[in-house]
Order: structure tokens, then sequence, then C-alpha cells
């Protein structure tokens, strides 16, 4: 498509005679390429402690609920409010809430209720109401079991709960680590219960469900882009309401991922047409988008650029930075950038930062952009904040390396050497890193003269099963799809087909499958080694 084609569908999608007053979310990054030898940890507590009597709660919510970065991959670019607050609106969505604020505290009374003599569950409608509210404040809850009880109730669900408990039930459905086609789905639903009972979506309700639209698969297609751009256009043409900051970082990163550049420097343009400055995500998202297009100079300018606005630099943005230098090809100079972040285990402290989970780091993520938005004014305070970073070596640094070497450079010594430093700073295995360290030996194995040879890749396997048939449960090692794939393929081209079905017949008992989608996926990839037993199965 040229240039011309993509303005001619902007202009479809977005809002006529647009002429937003931005309330700008202007976040920036830290001074400078920071001095790596100087940064140490920071934590939630600490941010908010720091911001004590600032607008945090406020700003939170300003932004959007959940937006995934793609520098976790990439990872998530939300801002959602924390579970069971009150959100506290914008300016330009006071008429929205003023629809609902009325309802807030209601509750059923609000709306007509089933009759008990018609419908069967109506005596049980309460009961399940507040199983409901029950689930939705326990933070442990799946969310398979809260569609499960939210589906109990009678049609447009959300019609029987208090607009606190509408919010806390999409704001659940945001927040989750991988899209996929069944959350997308369930998010979807509740959207269109929502419109249905004529409840107005929120800003960041908005956000979330283009964000679905756009990445609930694993490769963006033109048809994901499309639907992110169609409800871009609902949310402001039907829905009245405003884009953000937020909603243009989330478009730009579907338009990167689909690899429509043009549409995704046109959405940049439309950005800053509309008043609004680059925020955190902003930033790091135009660092990945630099190492896809291959341009390392422009990965370091915007760097540079993201640090002089005065944001602050974490371990997320370097390796977004590692990454990104090395899609452009520049290997050594992210080996470098690795090699000063894991000095600084020993020359700060001599102390290890535990590896967190990924809500730990979305949370830190959000607080650090509303902190370098709040203290933009106060450089030594901006300063403290920063050199409480400690910027050293995650378990998303070491997979950035792994993947690279496994498919790419082939290099088993170095997939050594950086197992041997995850031992060293602490950080646990994960199914991930055993998932490329097999696909290494699909790629690379069964020819002379390899290292990828048949002896290491049992020795691989014996210390999975290890794992997978222990006592207890390693979280985040499990047999899982790609790993069915890539372990059998790997025997398949190491030892051989025999190998590999004997192989098949392991893992098949420990695969835990999600679906027959996800079974049939599986037997697409290993079609080739599996054909005889496919066949006879059919028979």
């Amino acid at each position: 498509m040229t240039k011309d084609d993509y303005r001619q569908m902007l202009d479809y999608y977005r809002e006529p005679c647009v002429s937003s007053t931005a309330s700008p979310s202007s976040y920036e990054p830290p001074p400078s390429v920071p001095d790596l030898t100087s940064l140490q940890t920071g934590n939630v507590q600490q941010i908010s402690s720091m911001l004590s009597g600032s607008e945090l709660a406020g700003e939170e919510q300003s932004e959007g609920f959940e937006h995934e970065s793609v520098t976790r991959n990439t990872t998530s670019n939300g801002h959602d409010n924390p579970a069971g607050s009150n959100p506290k609106t914008r300016p330009d969505e006071d008429s929205c809430m003023e629809k609902t604020d009325s309802c807030a505290d209601v509750g059923l009374s609000q709306f007509e209720l089933p009759n008990p003599r018609t419908n069967p569950l109506a005596a049980d409608l309460p009961k399940f109401v507040e199983r409901l509210q029950t689930y939705l404040e326990d933070e442990t809850c799946t969310h398979e079991q809260l569609f499960e009880t939210y589906s109990q109730l009678p049609s447009v669900g959300v019609k029987y709960l208090s607009d606190h408990y509408r919010r806390l039930l999409l704001h659940r459905f945001s927040v989750i680590e991988r899209k996929s086609k069944t959350a997308m789905l369930r998010y979807l639903t509740l959207v269109d219960h929502m419109r249905e009972a004529s409840i107005p979506l929120l800003q960041a309700e908005w956000n979330s469900a283009i964000a679905y639209a756009g990445r609930c698969y694993m490769r963006v297609e033109a048809a994901q882009v499309e639907g992110a751009l169609r409800i871009w256009k609902e949310m402001e043409q039907e829905a009245g309401v405003k884009s953000g900051t937020v909603t243009f970082n989330i478009l730009f990163d579907i338009a990167i991922k689909a690899g429509k550049y043009v549409l995704a420097e046109m959405i940049l343009e439309e950005m800053k047409t509309r008043g609004f400055e680059y925020n955190r995500f902003s930033y790091v998202s135009l660092i990945y988008y630099y190492g896809v297009k291959g341009d390392g100079g422009a990965v370091r300018k915007t760097y540079r650029d993201m640090v002089d606005a005065g944001q602050i630099i974490d371990t997320v943005v370097m390796n977004c930075v590692i990454a990104s230098l090395i899609r452009a090809k520049e290997l050594p100079a992210a080996e470098q950038i690795f090699e000063r972040m894991k000095q600084l285990v020993y020359q700060k402290t001599g102390q290890f930062v535990p590896s967190s989970d990924w809500r730990a780091s979305r949370d830190l993520g959000r607080a650090l952009d509303i902190a370098s938005r709040t203290l933009r004014d106060d450089k030594e305070a901006l300063q403290r904040l920063q050199a409480e970073q400690f910027l050293v070596p995650d378990l998303r640094t070491f997979y950035i390396f792994i993947d690279h070497h496994t498919l790419i450079t082939g290099e088993l010594r170095r997939v050594t050497a950086l197992l041997e430093d995850m031992q060293t700073l602490r950080i646990p295995m994960h199914g991930r890193i055993y998932l490329k360290i097999f696909r290494g030996f699909a790629y690379h194995g069964g020819v002379k003269y390899t290292s990828w040879t048949r002896q290491r890749l049992e020795t691989v396997w014996t210390s999975l099963l290890s794992i997978l048939d222990g006592d207890s449960e390693v979280e985040n090692i499990y047999m899982m799809k790609w790993m069915v794939i890539w372990v059998v393929r790997a025997f398949a081209q190491c030892c051989g087909r025999t190998r590999a079905l004997q192989i098949w017949e392991v893992v098949r008992d420990r695969w835990r499958i999600a679906g027959e989608d996800e079974k049939g996926t599986v037997e697409y990839h290993l079609r080739h080694v599996l054909e005889d037993e496919m066949n006879g199965d059919r028979h």
C-alpha cells in the first residue's frame, strides 16, 4: 500500500475534524546514557513513598488499564488501576461518568430484576452476584473462574453489578500476561454487554479492547490492524471518547508488529498533531521500531532522547535497547551493554536482585512512568529515583541472547556461558529457555562437526524430565505446545525418526493440551515425524 492509501484508511477510521485538546501525558526518560555503574534497585513501594501527596492514583488511571509493551514482547504498556480501586476520571471523561456515577452504589435496584416466577435463576441471583464480587476482589482467582461465574448471571450480566464491580470486572480481564484468542473473546464479550446495557466505557477500557483486537494472535496480520482501527473509530466517533497517549501507543505497536511501517509513522504524526507528548512506553516502542527497521543509529538517538527527556531507565528499557541493537545486527554493541550490566551486580552492592514476575514488572513500569511525569521539574528527586534502579540482567536479558544464539549464530559455547551466568546471578531456569535450547538442536544438530550433538541433547532432555517428574512442580516449566514441537523436532534432527517417536510417546503423556486447536497445531508442525502414527489414528 502507498502512503496515500494509508492516509485514506487512517482518515476513514479516525474522528472527523479532530481537534482534541489533549491532556498530554508527558512522561520522559533520564539524563544522558546513565552511568551503568551507579544505578541501584527500585520498587513500587519506594516510588509510591517518594510520590506521597502526588496525584499517583489519578494519573495512573488517566493513561488506561492495560497495554503490553513491545519491549517485553515484549512487554506491558499498561496503566491499570490497582485492583479494587474506583476509577478516577480524566477531564474528557466527565460526561461519560455522569451517566454511570448515579449507578455506582445502587447495584441491582437500578435495573429491572428477573421475575422469580418466569426465571428460575432469579432467586439465586443475589448469591451469584455476591460470589462474583468475592472472586473479583480475590486476585488469585483465574480468568476462567471469573468468566464461568459471570456467565451464571442472567443475560447482560453487567446490569446486575454496581459500577465499581463493573469496572473491576473489565480491569481484571484486561490484565493478562499474554493475550490470546480466548482472552480476547472474553473481554470483547464484556464490552458488548456494556454497550448493550447502554453503560459508557472509559478510555482505558476502550484501550484494552483495541489492544485485544490487534494483539490476540502471535502474528499480527492486516485483519488485526483493521479490527483495532475499527474499534478506535467506534471509540471516538460513536462513543465520543477521545484518544490518549496510551491509545496511540497501542495503535503504533500494532502497526509495527504487522509490518505496516508507513501506517506506524502516520500514527505518530497524528499523535503529535493532537498535542500528545511521548511517555515512557512511547520511547520504548520507538526504540523497538528502529531495531526492527535495522537502524542502530536511530536506536541510540531515541535512547538518548528518552534520557534527555527525564525518563527513568530500568532493566526493561535496557533489554529493549539490547534486543533492538541485535535486530540491527550490532551484536557486539549489545554484548557490551550486557557486560556492563553484569558488572553492576558486584560493583554496586555485591547483592543479587531477585527476579520479579510479570505483574511486578508491569506495576514498576507504570510507577516509573508516573514518577517521570510527576517529578519532571524536580531534578534532584529524579536523580535519586534513577540512582535506585538496579540495572542488572534479568531473565528477559538472558532470553534475548539465548534466542539469538540458538536461532542465528548456533554458538553452543555462548549459550552454555549464558546459562552459567544465570546460575551465578541466581536467576531460575524457565521453560522458555529450555524451549529455545531444543530449537537450537533442531536447527543446528544432525550435521558433521556440530557441537549440538545427540549426547548433549539427551543431557538436556534428562534435565528437563527431572524437573517435570520431580516431587514438586516448578513454576513456568511444563510441557506446553511449542515445547512439545521443538523437543520432538530436535530428536528427529539429531537422533532420527525412531528416537523422535519414542520421545513423542513420553511428551504426549506430560503435555497440557489447551484444546483441539492446539492439538492441531502440534500435529501440523510434526506431520513429517508423526505421519504414519497420525494416519493410523485416523483409521
